[in-house]
């Protein structure tokens, strides 16, 4: 047996992190880096990521729980609220944890010139709808509502001025141009205001380089944001190595069906692997046929249905590989970009999807 078997784990290669924040600091150049770790740090594990990112200057989660999470764990560094509040109770707790909200509409906005009880004025972020359409504040509301957060007395400064575009994935889109235009237009009369505007896309692509904080997400953990293309296009490392040991290995007929439904059968003598990954870790149920699968070397196709807890991989006529062979399923020798095209998804989706029950062991 090759190795001591068990079920799905995933390595997390924070040597991977740490050049990969490189990476993007020498393209950030002197802007300042706000590192997503939203949807616990897109399966990487908030608290273990924020702790080995020392070297950014902010982090961006998605909900007050997440960021609350991060300075129960003693993380100390500014911690932006990507969705803002929910509640104006949330209100004060984000005051006293010295966390900033993200405007987005003007609801906050009344609910925050309505709090009390706010033991510290708060930075804020103002977020400017330039074509999106999702969140933000409107362009003609930008004026007004910049002047009331500058003049409110639980907010500390002018608000950051922050937008998103739609389609940084697609350089040469249209939109991309059309937003870019009426950001600058909208922040030109607050020359000294902090802006906001990259992506991990935006960055890569240089657009939007002008304004002041990037804030990548993807590229931190190693994976291109471009259709295409992988990581190590652009001098990234895969962070996360989903893996889990082949637990069977057996000989099967021509014409033999395997697995549910009985939906797939060898056209010849074949052996096949069980690896010991499913649904109920994470791994995608509609996987077809032919998605990758790494063991001992190379790449072998999945075949039939994809179960909670095993898939099934065909290893040929002639058997290269052991029992307790550890498979990956994505990481550094089997990019999730790839996996995610064979899938049909998208690499956020399979990296975000990983089971709770799937141990993270962090490889320093």
């Amino acid at each position: 047996m090759a190795n001591a078997m068990r079920p799905a784990w995933a390595a997390i290669d924070l040597q991977a992190l740490q050049h990969n924040t490189q990476v993007i600091r020498k393209l950030a150049g002197n802007r300042r880096i706000l590192g997503i770790l939203k949807a616990n740090a897109y399966g990487h594990g908030l608290t273990r990521i924020a702790q080995a990112l020392a070297d950014i200057d902010a982090i961006g989660v998605a909900r007050v729980d997440e960021a609350l999470q991060l300075r129960n764990f003693g993380i100390t560094r500014p911690i932006v609220l990507l969705e803002g509040f929910f509640a104006a109770e949330q209100i004060p707790i984000l005051a006293a944890s010295n966390i900033q909200p993200v405007i987005h509409n003007l609801h906050q906005l009344e609910q925050l010139a309505a709090a009390e009880h706010v033991s510290d004025p708060m930075r804020v972020w103002l977020k400017i709808d330039t074509g999106m359409h999702r969140l933000g504040i409107e362009p003609s509301q930008v004026s007004a509502c910049y002047q009331q957060l500058a003049n409110m007395p639980q907010v500390n400064g002018p608000p950051i001025l922050m937008t998103h575009l739609a389609c940084a994935d697609e350089p040469e889109h249209a939109q991309n141009v059309k937003q870019l235009n009426k950001f600058a237009e909208l922040v030109h009369p607050y020359q000294d205001s902090v802006t906001s505007m990259a992506n991990s896309a935006a960055l890569f692509a240089g657009i939007g380089s002008e304004y002041d904080w990037v804030r990548p997400g993807l590229s931190l953990y190693g994976v291109s944001p471009f259709a295409g293309t992988v990581g190590s296009d652009y001098a990234l490392q895969a962070v996360m190595n989903l893996q889990a040991s082949m637990i069977s290995v057996r000989k099967i007929k021509a014409g033999e069906p395997v697995g549910y439904g009985a939906a797939w059968a060898p056209a010849e003598d074949t052996y096949i692997g069980i690896v010991a990954i499913g649904y109920g870790d994470g791994y995608p149920r509609h996987a077809p046929q032919g998605t990758p699968v790494w063991i001992g070397g190379r790449c072998y196709p999945l075949v039939g249905r994809v179960a909670m807890d095993m898939i099934t991989v065909d290893l040929g006529a002639q058997l290269n590989v052991e029992l307790g062979d550890t498979a990956q399923l994505w990481g550094r020798e089997l990019p999730v970009e790839k996996v995610a095209a064979a899938v049909g998804t998208i690499p956020y989706e399979l990296l975000c999807n990983v089971a709770r029950r799937v141990q993270l062991d962090y490889l320093d």
